[in-house]
């Protein structure tokens, strides 16, 4: 009996290892499928962008792809852009003339792919629909807001502004009087990134918050004495 289960394990398992290339190009096909469309390319809080419409049609080079106009001139690297590919299981590549990556993309999260450019930094592609979601989202957070313990009280009114700062962040304003513990942070810069407010020091310190059901941002992680953060009065 025992002779015979492993036989039936064996062939079990030279079935699996036979139908594995077609799960990895069933996989590569339907993520080939799923990025057909237009997408926006941008550094990370896209004070940067760039529309790329992505095609299912073969050139010698890859699959086309067209970049609106204002892409070279946005993030200069685009230009070398010519066409786009699956490579391996998971990886979406913009690629040159000479089929070389220009920047290669990982999905981090639904819909959201991430590449790195040795030297400039990390970049954001994501379906274009869902990136101006996105904007009108930032877009939202600007103006006044109050930070407020769990109890309700008030330790500090900061502003987001839409002014930018370094790199792909804006410049946030502190109101007088503020909490000492707020004020010895001191933030001088914001941004959203994978959902969550990020508030940076000069001193490079950061504090994360993230938002919950009541339309408010709470410091993360949490603690029993929570800091919200909600629209200034």
């Amino acid at each position: 009996m025992l002779r015979r289960c492993s036989g039936i394990t064996a062939a079990a398992l030279t079935a699996l290892l036979a139908l594995a290339p077609h799960v990895v190009a069933q996989d590569a096909s339907t993520l080939k499928k799923d990025m057909i469309g237009q997408w926006e390319l941008a550094t990370t809080e896209r004070s940067k962008t760039c529309v790329i419409t992505m095609k299912g049609d073969a050139t010698p080079q890859g699959l086309k792809l067209e970049l609106e106009p204002g892409c070279a001139k946005a993030l200069p690297f685009t230009k070398h852009i010519t066409a786009w590919n699956i490579k391996g299981l998971d990886i979406v590549r913009l690629q040159d003339a000479a089929g070389q990556p220009v920047i290669d993309f990982t999905e981090v999260e639904s819909g959201i792919f991430e590449g790195l450019r040795t030297g400039e930094g990390v970049y954001i592609l994501q379906n274009l629909a869902a990136a101006r979601s996105l904007a009108k989202s930032m877009d939202q957070m600007i103006g006044d807001w109050s930070m407020v313990r769990g109890n309700g009280q008030t330790v500090c009114g900061l502003t987001l502004t839409n002014t930018e700062a370094t790199g792909d962040n804006f410049q946030v304003f502190l109101k007088p009087k503020c909490d000492p513990a707020v004020a010895a942070f001191a933030p001088n810069q914001w941004r959203l990134e994978r959902g969550q407010m990020i508030l940076m020091s000069a001193r490079g310190e950061t504090w994360q918050f993230e938002a919950d059901d009541n339309a408010q941002w709470r410091r993360v992680p949490d603690t029993a004495d929570p800091l919200i953060m909600i629209r200034g009065q």
